[in-house]
Protein backbone atom coordinates (compact mmCIF):
# COMPACT_ATOMS: atom_id res chain seq x y z
CA UNK A 1 0.00 0.00 0.00
CA UNK A 2 1.15 3.40 -1.19
CA UNK A 3 2.45 5.07 1.84
CA UNK A 4 0.15 8.13 1.15
CA UNK A 5 -2.73 6.15 0.88
CA UNK A 6 -2.05 4.41 4.73
CA UNK A 7 -1.44 7.72 5.63
CA UNK A 8 -4.80 9.04 4.76
CA UNK A 9 -6.54 6.12 5.90
CA UNK A 10 -4.87 6.47 9.40
CA UNK A 11 -6.13 9.94 9.18
CA UNK A 12 -9.38 9.56 8.49
CA UNK A 13 -9.84 6.78 11.08
CA UNK A 14 -8.13 9.14 14.06
CA UNK A 15 -11.00 12.30 12.67
CA UNK A 16 -13.82 9.57 12.89
CA UNK A 17 -12.80 8.83 16.57
CA UNK A 18 -12.41 12.17 17.68
CA UNK A 19 -15.56 12.68 16.21
CA UNK A 20 -17.45 10.04 18.17
CA UNK A 21 -15.27 11.17 21.17
CA UNK A 22 -16.71 14.66 21.08
CA UNK A 23 -20.17 13.80 20.37
CA UNK A 24 -20.29 11.10 23.57
CA UNK A 25 -18.44 14.54 25.19
CA UNK A 26 -20.66 16.34 24.49
CA UNK A 27 -23.89 14.18 25.08
CA UNK A 28 -22.06 13.55 28.03
CA UNK A 29 -21.87 17.49 29.46
CA UNK A 30 -25.73 18.08 27.96
CA UNK A 31 -26.84 15.20 30.25
CA UNK A 32 -24.99 16.78 33.29
CA UNK A 33 -26.33 20.07 32.53
CA UNK A 34 -29.62 18.82 32.01
CA UNK A 35 -29.65 16.89 35.45
CA UNK A 36 -28.41 19.86 37.20
CA UNK A 37 -31.05 22.00 35.39
CA UNK A 38 -33.58 18.90 36.72
CA UNK A 39 -32.22 19.53 40.29
CA UNK A 40 -33.00 23.03 40.67
CA UNK A 41 -36.40 24.93 41.56
CA UNK A 42 -36.72 28.01 40.16
CA UNK A 43 -39.95 30.02 41.48
CA UNK A 44 -39.83 34.09 41.39
CA UNK A 45 -41.04 36.76 44.39
CA UNK A 46 -43.47 39.25 43.48
CA UNK A 47 -41.33 41.69 46.03
CA UNK A 48 -38.71 41.24 48.20
CA UNK A 49 -37.80 39.67 51.35
CA UNK A 50 -38.45 42.30 54.28
CA UNK A 51 -36.68 39.89 57.05
CA UNK A 52 -35.92 36.07 57.60
CA UNK A 53 -36.44 36.96 61.15
CA UNK A 54 -39.27 34.68 62.43
CA UNK A 55 -39.92 36.69 65.19
CA UNK A 56 -39.81 40.22 63.91
CA UNK A 57 -41.48 40.24 61.16
CA UNK A 58 -44.91 39.54 59.25
CA UNK A 59 -43.45 38.00 55.65
CA UNK A 60 -45.53 37.39 53.03
CA UNK A 61 -42.97 37.64 50.00
CA UNK A 62 -40.15 35.68 51.71
CA UNK A 63 -42.57 32.77 53.66
CA UNK A 64 -41.97 30.12 51.80
CA UNK A 65 -37.85 30.85 52.20
CA UNK A 66 -38.59 31.46 55.96
CA UNK A 67 -40.58 28.29 56.32
CA UNK A 68 -38.26 26.29 54.41
CA UNK A 69 -35.49 27.07 56.86
CA UNK A 70 -37.24 26.91 60.29
CA UNK A 71 -39.90 24.89 61.45
CA UNK A 72 -42.01 24.88 64.98
CA UNK A 73 -43.32 22.16 67.24
CA UNK A 74 -46.30 21.94 64.88
CA UNK A 75 -47.63 22.93 61.83
CA UNK A 76 -50.56 22.76 59.30
CA UNK A 77 -51.09 19.05 57.79
CA UNK A 78 -51.05 20.09 53.64
CA UNK A 79 -53.84 20.94 52.02
CA UNK A 80 -56.23 21.20 55.47
CA UNK A 81 -56.38 23.03 58.80
CA UNK A 82 -55.55 19.59 60.69
CA UNK A 83 -52.77 20.40 63.32
CA UNK A 84 -50.02 17.57 62.78
CA UNK A 85 -46.22 17.40 64.83
CA UNK A 86 -43.10 18.86 63.25
CA UNK A 87 -40.35 18.88 65.96
CA UNK A 88 -42.86 17.74 67.79
CA UNK A 89 -43.70 14.24 67.81
CA UNK A 90 -46.68 14.50 70.07
CA UNK A 91 -48.34 15.97 72.60
CA UNK A 92 -50.91 16.36 75.39
CA UNK A 93 -52.93 19.12 77.18
CA UNK A 94 -54.10 19.08 80.82
CA UNK A 95 -57.98 19.18 81.67
CA UNK A 96 -58.17 22.93 82.12
CA UNK A 97 -56.53 23.94 79.51
CA UNK A 98 -53.53 25.56 80.51
CA UNK A 99 -50.53 23.26 80.53
CA UNK A 100 -49.39 21.97 77.38
CA UNK A 101 -46.64 19.45 77.14
CA UNK A 102 -44.96 18.74 74.10
CA UNK A 103 -42.17 16.12 73.56
CA UNK A 104 -39.46 16.49 71.17
CA UNK A 105 -38.54 14.40 67.50
CA UNK A 106 -34.90 12.72 68.65
CA UNK A 107 -31.94 12.97 66.53
CA UNK A 108 -32.52 16.94 64.92
CA UNK A 109 -29.72 18.75 64.35
CA UNK A 110 -29.78 22.54 63.60
CA UNK A 111 -27.95 23.69 60.37
CA UNK A 112 -24.81 25.06 62.68
CA UNK A 113 -24.62 21.19 63.65
CA UNK A 114 -25.76 22.37 67.29
CA UNK A 115 -27.99 19.39 68.56
CA UNK A 116 -31.98 20.43 69.02
CA UNK A 117 -33.18 20.27 72.78
CA UNK A 118 -35.59 21.37 75.02
CA UNK A 119 -33.81 24.39 76.22
CA UNK A 120 -33.30 25.41 72.61
CA UNK A 121 -37.00 25.36 72.28
CA UNK A 122 -36.94 27.61 75.48
CA UNK A 123 -34.44 29.57 74.07
CA UNK A 124 -36.41 30.66 70.75
CA UNK A 125 -39.94 30.75 72.56
CA UNK A 126 -38.49 33.69 75.47
CA UNK A 127 -36.55 35.46 72.59
CA UNK A 128 -40.59 36.14 70.65
CA UNK A 129 -42.56 36.62 73.87
CA UNK A 130 -39.96 39.09 75.62
CA UNK A 131 -37.98 40.57 72.87
CA UNK A 132 -40.33 43.57 71.85
CA UNK A 133 -40.67 41.77 68.14
CA UNK A 134 -43.28 41.76 65.87
CA UNK A 135 -44.88 38.55 66.42
CA UNK A 136 -44.67 38.47 69.90
CA UNK A 137 -48.52 38.41 70.16
CA UNK A 138 -48.61 35.10 69.79
CA UNK A 139 -46.89 34.12 72.77
CA UNK A 140 -48.34 37.23 74.80
CA UNK A 141 -50.38 34.37 76.88
CA UNK A 142 -48.03 32.38 77.47
CA UNK A 143 -47.26 32.55 81.41
CA UNK A 144 -44.21 30.11 81.47
CA UNK A 145 -42.07 27.67 79.85
CA UNK A 146 -39.86 24.98 80.65
CA UNK A 147 -37.73 22.41 80.18
CA UNK A 148 -37.91 19.66 82.51
CA UNK A 149 -35.29 17.23 80.24
CA UNK A 150 -33.83 17.15 77.12
CA UNK A 151 -36.75 16.50 75.14
CA UNK A 152 -39.80 17.82 77.19
CA UNK A 153 -41.36 21.41 76.43
CA UNK A 154 -44.02 22.34 79.20
CA UNK A 155 -45.76 25.46 78.24
CA UNK A 156 -48.12 27.30 80.61
CA UNK A 157 -50.78 30.00 79.67
CA UNK A 158 -52.25 32.82 81.62
CA UNK A 159 -55.77 31.17 80.90
CA UNK A 160 -57.12 28.46 78.58
CA UNK A 161 -56.67 29.41 74.96
CA UNK A 162 -58.16 27.02 72.55
CA UNK A 163 -56.84 28.99 69.95
CA UNK A 164 -53.49 27.94 70.86
CA UNK A 165 -52.63 25.37 69.01
CA UNK A 166 -53.20 27.25 65.82
CA UNK A 167 -51.45 29.99 67.27
CA UNK A 168 -48.17 27.50 67.25
CA UNK A 169 -49.13 25.73 63.86
CA UNK A 170 -49.42 29.38 62.26
CA UNK A 171 -47.25 29.85 58.96
CA UNK A 172 -46.03 33.30 61.02
CA UNK A 173 -46.19 30.60 64.83
CA UNK A 174 -43.01 30.31 66.72
CA UNK A 175 -39.83 28.44 64.74
CA UNK A 176 -36.85 27.17 66.58
CA UNK A 177 -33.58 28.99 66.25
CA UNK A 178 -30.17 27.73 66.59
CA UNK A 179 -29.11 29.27 70.09
CA UNK A 180 -25.87 28.92 69.14
CA UNK A 181 -26.44 31.46 66.69
CA UNK A 182 -28.66 33.43 68.64
CA UNK A 183 -25.42 33.69 71.39
CA UNK A 184 -23.04 33.97 68.92
CA UNK A 185 -24.74 37.16 67.28
CA UNK A 186 -26.23 38.18 69.95
CA UNK A 187 -25.36 42.02 69.58
CA UNK A 188 -27.24 44.33 71.71
CA UNK A 189 -30.35 43.00 69.35
CA UNK A 190 -31.12 39.53 70.35
CA UNK A 191 -29.38 39.16 67.12
CA UNK A 192 -31.89 40.91 65.25
CA UNK A 193 -29.90 42.54 62.31
CA UNK A 194 -27.99 39.57 61.67
CA UNK A 195 -30.55 37.43 61.55
CA UNK A 196 -32.73 39.82 58.79
CA UNK A 197 -30.50 38.20 56.34
CA UNK A 198 -29.01 35.23 57.67
CA UNK A 199 -31.28 31.85 59.35
CA UNK A 200 -30.13 28.88 61.01
CA UNK A 201 -32.86 26.45 61.78
CA UNK A 202 -33.89 22.69 61.60
CA UNK A 203 -35.85 22.77 58.06
CA UNK A 204 -35.37 20.40 55.10
CA UNK A 205 -33.68 23.57 53.07
CA UNK A 206 -30.34 26.21 54.20
CA UNK A 207 -30.31 29.58 53.08
CA UNK A 208 -27.12 29.84 50.73
CA UNK A 209 -27.43 33.34 49.08
CA UNK A 210 -28.94 36.04 49.89
CA UNK A 211 -29.20 39.06 47.83
CA UNK A 212 -31.67 41.56 48.54
CA UNK A 213 -33.80 43.09 45.89
CA UNK A 214 -31.96 40.04 43.03
CA UNK A 215 -32.71 37.04 44.33
CA UNK A 216 -32.71 34.14 46.77
CA UNK A 217 -31.34 30.89 46.63
CA UNK A 218 -31.71 28.00 48.95
CA UNK A 219 -30.00 24.32 49.11
CA UNK A 220 -30.95 20.83 50.50
CA UNK A 221 -30.07 20.05 53.80
CA UNK A 222 -28.26 17.29 53.43
CA UNK A 223 -28.86 16.09 57.04
CA UNK A 224 -32.25 16.60 57.61
CA UNK A 225 -34.01 14.58 59.94
CA UNK A 226 -37.11 14.29 57.72
CA UNK A 227 -37.86 13.19 54.18
CA UNK A 228 -35.29 14.77 51.77
CA UNK A 229 -36.48 17.46 49.29
CA UNK A 230 -36.71 16.42 45.79
CA UNK A 231 -34.85 19.31 44.65
CA UNK A 232 -31.34 19.91 45.28
CA UNK A 233 -31.75 23.81 45.13
CA UNK A 234 -34.23 26.57 44.66
CA UNK A 235 -33.70 29.61 42.92
CA UNK A 236 -35.75 32.34 44.00
CA UNK A 237 -35.36 35.82 41.92
CA UNK A 238 -36.99 38.93 42.79
CA UNK A 239 -39.18 39.74 39.75
CA UNK A 240 -42.30 42.38 40.57
CA UNK A 241 -43.55 42.33 37.30
CA UNK A 242 -46.46 39.84 36.74
CA UNK A 243 -45.84 39.88 33.11
CA UNK A 244 -42.11 39.22 33.16
CA UNK A 245 -43.03 36.48 35.39
CA UNK A 246 -45.55 35.26 32.90
CA UNK A 247 -42.99 35.91 29.73
CA UNK A 248 -40.08 33.76 31.79
CA UNK A 249 -42.14 30.87 32.18
CA UNK A 250 -43.02 30.52 28.88
CA UNK A 251 -39.93 30.66 27.92
CA UNK A 252 -38.64 28.25 30.31
CA UNK A 253 -36.25 30.22 32.45
CA UNK A 254 -38.72 29.87 35.67
CA UNK A 255 -40.81 26.87 36.38
CA UNK A 256 -43.70 28.61 37.98
CA UNK A 257 -45.77 31.76 38.14
CA UNK A 258 -47.26 30.88 42.30
CA UNK A 259 -50.07 33.88 42.32
CA UNK A 260 -51.67 36.20 40.43
CA UNK A 261 -51.24 34.56 36.94
CA UNK A 262 -54.31 37.10 35.63
CA UNK A 263 -57.93 34.72 35.48
CA UNK A 264 -58.67 35.38 32.11
CA UNK A 265 -55.68 33.51 30.75
CA UNK A 266 -55.89 30.49 32.55
CA UNK A 267 -58.07 28.88 29.87
CA UNK A 268 -55.39 29.86 27.27
CA UNK A 269 -51.95 28.00 28.43
CA UNK A 270 -49.49 26.65 26.21
CA UNK A 271 -49.53 23.32 26.06
CA UNK A 272 -46.11 22.82 28.27
CA UNK A 273 -47.85 24.71 31.44
CA UNK A 274 -50.62 23.34 33.40
CA UNK A 275 -52.37 24.41 36.68
CA UNK A 276 -52.03 23.23 40.32
CA UNK A 277 -55.46 25.04 42.59
CA UNK A 278 -56.35 23.86 45.83
CA UNK A 279 -58.63 25.92 48.55
CA UNK A 280 -57.34 28.91 50.02
CA UNK A 281 -58.21 30.90 52.83
CA UNK A 282 -58.19 34.05 50.38
CA UNK A 283 -61.50 35.76 51.22
CA UNK A 284 -62.43 38.66 49.66
CA UNK A 285 -64.36 41.62 52.13
CA UNK A 286 -65.95 44.91 51.68
CA UNK A 287 -65.51 46.67 55.07
CA UNK A 288 -68.35 50.09 55.57
CA UNK A 289 -67.79 53.00 56.43
CA UNK A 290 -69.78 54.32 59.43
CA UNK A 291 -71.79 57.32 58.43
CA UNK A 292 -71.49 56.33 54.78
CA UNK A 293 -74.98 56.14 52.71
CA UNK A 294 -75.14 52.29 53.76
CA UNK A 295 -76.28 53.40 56.91
CA UNK A 296 -79.50 53.72 55.91
CA UNK A 297 -80.90 49.99 56.06
CA UNK A 298 -82.91 50.33 52.66
CA UNK A 299 -79.97 51.76 50.48
CA UNK A 300 -77.76 49.05 52.26
CA UNK A 301 -80.34 45.92 51.05
CA UNK A 302 -80.29 47.67 47.63
CA UNK A 303 -76.72 47.75 47.09
CA UNK A 304 -76.47 44.21 49.09
CA UNK A 305 -79.23 43.51 46.36
CA UNK A 306 -76.65 45.10 43.54
CA UNK A 307 -73.18 43.64 44.43
CA UNK A 308 -74.55 40.28 45.80
CA UNK A 309 -71.41 37.85 44.48
CA UNK A 310 -73.23 35.65 42.59
CA UNK A 311 -73.79 37.65 40.35
CA UNK A 312 -70.01 38.58 39.19
CA UNK A 313 -67.79 36.23 41.27
CA UNK A 314 -67.19 33.75 37.71
CA UNK A 315 -66.61 36.59 35.49
CA UNK A 316 -64.17 37.87 37.78
CA UNK A 317 -62.50 34.39 39.06
CA UNK A 318 -63.62 31.45 36.81
CA UNK A 319 -64.04 28.85 38.35
CA UNK A 320 -61.96 29.64 40.89
CA UNK A 321 -64.05 31.65 42.98
CA UNK A 322 -66.58 30.31 45.84
CA UNK A 323 -69.24 32.73 47.20
CA UNK A 324 -68.20 32.88 51.04
CA UNK A 325 -70.79 31.73 53.03
CA UNK A 326 -69.99 33.84 55.87
CA UNK A 327 -67.54 36.17 57.23
CA UNK A 328 -64.93 33.52 58.12
CA UNK A 329 -63.14 31.52 54.99
CA UNK A 330 -65.20 28.71 53.77
CA UNK A 331 -61.97 26.10 54.75
CA UNK A 332 -62.22 27.36 57.99
CA UNK A 333 -66.10 27.68 58.88
CA UNK A 334 -68.87 25.84 57.52
CA UNK A 335 -71.92 27.78 58.78
CA UNK A 336 -75.34 26.07 59.54
CA UNK A 337 -76.94 29.32 58.21
CA UNK A 338 -74.94 30.79 55.35
CA UNK A 339 -75.16 34.77 54.41
CA UNK A 340 -78.36 35.85 52.35
CA UNK A 341 -78.04 39.09 49.90
CA UNK A 342 -81.10 39.79 48.51
CA UNK A 343 -82.15 39.32 45.57
CA UNK A 344 -84.92 41.34 43.83
CA UNK A 345 -83.49 44.05 41.49
CA UNK A 346 -86.77 45.60 40.54
CA UNK A 347 -87.04 46.32 44.90
CA UNK A 348 -83.47 47.72 45.05
CA UNK A 349 -84.39 49.70 41.74
CA UNK A 350 -87.42 51.70 43.80
CA UNK A 351 -85.63 51.79 47.06
CA UNK A 352 -82.92 54.32 45.28
CA UNK A 353 -85.32 55.77 42.99
CA UNK A 354 -87.31 56.83 46.12
CA UNK A 355 -83.80 58.66 48.12
CA UNK A 356 -82.81 60.02 45.00
CA UNK A 357 -79.29 59.89 43.89
CA UNK A 358 -77.08 57.88 45.41
CA UNK A 359 -73.34 57.73 45.01
CA UNK A 360 -70.56 55.68 46.60
CA UNK A 361 -66.75 55.47 46.69
CA UNK A 362 -65.17 52.01 46.88
CA UNK A 363 -61.59 52.25 48.21
CA UNK A 364 -59.21 49.32 46.62
CA UNK A 365 -56.84 48.16 49.13
CA UNK A 366 -53.81 47.69 46.87
CA UNK A 367 -53.24 48.03 42.99
CA UNK A 368 -53.65 43.76 43.00
CA UNK A 369 -55.58 43.23 39.57
CA UNK A 370 -58.59 41.52 40.95
CA UNK A 371 -59.53 44.64 43.20
CA UNK A 372 -60.03 46.33 39.98
CA UNK A 373 -62.11 43.46 38.01
CA UNK A 374 -64.26 43.17 41.37
CA UNK A 375 -64.91 46.95 41.68
CA UNK A 376 -65.54 46.91 38.06
CA UNK A 377 -67.95 44.30 37.65
CA UNK A 378 -70.04 45.75 40.77
CA UNK A 379 -70.23 49.55 39.38
CA UNK A 380 -72.09 47.92 36.57
CA UNK A 381 -74.25 45.98 38.73
CA UNK A 382 -74.99 48.97 41.12
CA UNK A 383 -75.26 51.18 37.74
CA UNK A 384 -78.65 49.28 36.98
CA UNK A 385 -79.88 49.74 40.23
CA UNK A 386 -79.75 53.90 39.79
CA UNK A 387 -76.93 53.76 42.47
CA UNK A 388 -73.49 55.95 40.70
CA UNK A 389 -69.98 53.95 41.85
CA UNK A 390 -66.75 54.94 41.41
CA UNK A 391 -63.55 53.00 43.06
CA UNK A 392 -59.78 54.20 43.54
CA UNK A 393 -56.52 52.12 44.47
CA UNK A 394 -56.40 53.66 47.73
CA UNK A 395 -52.19 54.43 48.29
CA UNK A 396 -49.49 52.45 50.54
CA UNK A 397 -50.85 52.39 53.71
CA UNK A 398 -53.75 55.09 53.48
CA UNK A 399 -56.14 51.89 54.68
CA UNK A 400 -54.30 52.30 58.17
CA UNK A 401 -55.28 55.60 58.69
CA UNK A 402 -59.13 55.67 57.91
CA UNK A 403 -60.77 55.49 61.43
CA UNK A 404 -62.64 58.55 62.31
CA UNK A 405 -62.51 60.34 58.56
CA UNK A 406 -65.38 61.17 57.10
CA UNK A 407 -63.36 61.36 53.38
CA UNK A 408 -62.52 57.92 53.82
CA UNK A 409 -64.45 55.54 51.03
CA UNK A 410 -67.65 54.11 51.85
CA UNK A 411 -66.33 50.88 51.05
CA UNK A 412 -63.34 49.09 51.23
CA UNK A 413 -62.67 46.31 49.12
CA UNK A 414 -59.88 44.16 50.94
CA UNK A 415 -58.64 39.92 51.50
CA UNK A 416 -59.75 39.57 55.29
CA UNK A 417 -57.60 36.57 55.66
CA UNK A 418 -56.24 35.21 58.87
CA UNK A 419 -52.89 34.38 60.11
CA UNK A 420 -54.10 30.71 61.58
CA UNK A 421 -57.05 28.40 61.11
CA UNK A 422 -59.66 29.23 64.41
CA UNK A 423 -62.07 31.86 64.03
CA UNK A 424 -60.86 33.46 67.00
CA UNK A 425 -57.64 34.72 64.55
CA UNK A 426 -60.10 36.32 62.30
CA UNK A 427 -62.69 38.01 64.36
CA UNK A 428 -59.96 39.13 66.51
CA UNK A 429 -57.87 40.39 63.48
CA UNK A 430 -60.51 42.25 61.89
CA UNK A 431 -63.84 42.59 63.49
CA UNK A 432 -63.82 42.98 67.29
CA UNK A 433 -63.61 46.72 68.09
CA UNK A 434 -59.78 46.93 68.71
CA UNK A 435 -58.80 44.37 66.42
CA UNK A 436 -55.78 45.77 64.39
CA UNK A 437 -57.82 45.73 61.12
CA UNK A 438 -61.18 46.59 61.86
CA UNK A 439 -60.24 49.72 59.65
CA UNK A 440 -62.83 51.89 60.30
CA UNK A 441 -63.11 51.56 63.97
CA UNK A 442 -66.73 49.69 64.04
CA UNK A 443 -68.09 48.97 67.24
CA UNK A 444 -71.23 46.06 67.55
CA UNK A 445 -70.11 45.09 71.66
CA UNK A 446 -72.50 42.67 71.50
CA UNK A 447 -71.23 40.78 68.89
CA UNK A 448 -67.93 41.30 70.33
CA UNK A 449 -69.17 39.57 73.76
CA UNK A 450 -70.29 36.37 71.37
CA UNK A 451 -66.79 36.44 70.23
CA UNK A 452 -65.23 36.34 73.53
CA UNK A 453 -67.89 33.34 74.37
CA UNK A 454 -66.54 31.75 71.47
CA UNK A 455 -62.74 32.22 72.39
CA UNK A 456 -63.25 29.98 75.90
CA UNK A 457 -65.01 27.06 74.06
CA UNK A 458 -62.98 24.24 73.84
CA UNK A 459 -66.21 22.24 71.80
CA UNK A 460 -65.42 23.02 68.31
CA UNK A 461 -69.84 22.55 67.11
CA UNK A 462 -70.25 24.66 70.18
CA UNK A 463 -67.20 27.16 69.03
CA UNK A 464 -68.32 26.94 65.40
CA UNK A 465 -71.88 28.20 66.29
CA UNK A 466 -70.88 31.13 68.55
CA UNK A 467 -68.61 32.71 65.38
CA UNK A 468 -70.99 32.39 62.99
CA UNK A 469 -73.33 33.91 65.08
CA UNK A 470 -71.68 37.16 66.06
CA UNK A 471 -70.47 37.35 61.73
CA UNK A 472 -73.96 37.37 61.12
CA UNK A 473 -74.60 40.13 63.69
CA UNK A 474 -71.52 42.07 62.27
CA UNK A 475 -73.36 41.42 58.97
CA UNK A 476 -76.38 42.42 59.31
CA UNK A 477 -75.31 45.80 61.01
CA UNK A 478 -73.47 46.27 57.85
CA UNK A 479 -70.50 46.72 58.78
CA UNK A 480 -68.11 43.79 56.80
CA UNK A 481 -70.05 42.09 54.27
CA UNK A 482 -68.58 38.72 52.70
CA UNK A 483 -68.07 38.19 48.84
CA UNK A 484 -66.18 35.28 47.64
CA UNK A 485 -63.15 32.77 48.34
CA UNK A 486 -60.27 32.37 45.97
CA UNK A 487 -58.70 29.28 45.52
CA UNK A 488 -54.73 28.89 45.45
CA UNK A 489 -53.67 28.95 41.78
CA UNK A 490 -50.73 28.21 40.54
CA UNK A 491 -49.66 28.36 37.24
CA UNK A 492 -46.29 25.87 36.26
CA UNK A 493 -44.38 23.97 33.71
CA UNK A 494 -45.84 20.71 33.22
CA UNK A 495 -44.89 17.43 35.34
CA UNK A 496 -43.87 19.58 38.46
CA UNK A 497 -46.31 17.23 40.99
CA UNK A 498 -47.00 17.72 45.03
CA UNK A 499 -47.00 21.51 45.09
CA UNK A 500 -48.04 21.28 49.17
CA UNK A 501 -50.56 24.07 48.77
CA UNK A 502 -51.90 24.88 52.30
CA UNK A 503 -55.18 26.90 52.62
CA UNK A 504 -53.28 29.06 55.58
CA UNK A 505 -50.63 30.69 53.60
CA UNK A 506 -51.11 33.18 51.78
CA UNK A 507 -51.51 32.25 47.79
CA UNK A 508 -48.92 30.73 46.14
CA UNK A 509 -46.99 29.38 48.95
CA UNK A 510 -45.14 26.38 47.06
CA UNK A 511 -43.76 23.70 50.07
CA UNK A 512 -40.59 23.88 48.36
CA UNK A 513 -39.99 20.12 50.55
CA UNK A 514 -43.01 18.32 48.92
CA UNK A 515 -42.46 19.59 45.59
CA UNK A 516 -41.10 17.16 42.24
CA UNK A 517 -41.04 16.86 39.08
Amino acid sequence: MPKFLFTSIFSRFNCVISLRLLALSLGFLIAVASGHAEDVLRIPYSSDIGTLDPDNGFEVAGLTALDSVYEGLVKYETGSTKIVGSLAKNWEISGDGLVYTFHLVNGVRFHDDTALNADAVVTSFKRRRDGGFVQNYTLANMADIAAPDGSTVVITLHHAQPSFMDSLASPWGPKIISPTALSDHAGGDRATAWLTDHAVGTGPFKLAEFKRGERYVLERNEDYWGAKPSFGKVELPVIPDIGQQILKLKAGEIDGVPANFPFAQLGNLPADLEITSAPSMTQYEAFIRPGSPLDDAEVRKAVLTAINPILWASDAFGQYAHVSKSLYPNVMLDPGQPVQFPTDLEAAKSAIAKRGPVTISIGLYSANPSYGRIADLMIAELSLIGVQATSHIMPPGAAYAMKGDPAAPDMLLIIASPDAAHPDNQAKAFFTKDAPLNLYGSALPEADAVVAEGASTADIATRNALYEKAGKMYFDAGYFIPLVDVDDVVVHRRGLKDLGLRPVFPRGSIDFSSVRR
